[in-house]
């Protein structure tokens, strides 16, 4: 029972507060562009960048055995091949002044939103105070 209440209260402390929740959801667009502009920097200082594909790997599992006529057993189980997906990153070449020119559009639009952020995380703090 104790642990069912820990995980409650985790779970809980977990969402944030109304004005955590609130800046968090407008300002998601900002840390989208934050998170694109550290990977086009990392482009930049690699040389070329990552992507992702996906592969799908074989492996052995028990498959649902199929019904038998009624009154018989059912068949026992049996081992079948099955696909999961497995992501990978590989290398990928790209054109480096192309990659600073998208740097630098997304350094403007970051100040662009930073600014607007600015006014919606002073309204959130009003609207929610802790």
């Amino acid at each position: 029972m104790k642990r069912l209440v820990f995980l409650t209260f985790a779970a809980l402390a977990a969402c944030g507060t109304p004005q955590e929740q609130c800046i968090s959801r407008n300002t998601r667009d900002l840390r989208t562009v934050d998170r694109l502009i550290k990977e086009a920097e990392g482009n930049l200082a690699r040389g070329y960048a990552y992507e992702t594909i996906t592969v799908y790997e074989d492996y052995w599992t028990y498959c649902a055995p199929h019904r038998g006529k009624k009154g018989e057993p059912p068949p026992p189980p049996r081992m079948c091949l099955d696909e999961r997906p497995v992501s990978q990153q590989r290398p990928k070449a790209i054109d480096l002044n192309e990659e600073a020119r998208k740097l630098e559009s997304l350094k403007a639009k970051r100040k662009q939103l930073a600014r607007q952020a600015e006014a919606v995380i002073a309204q959130c703090k009003a609207q929610y105070p802790e």
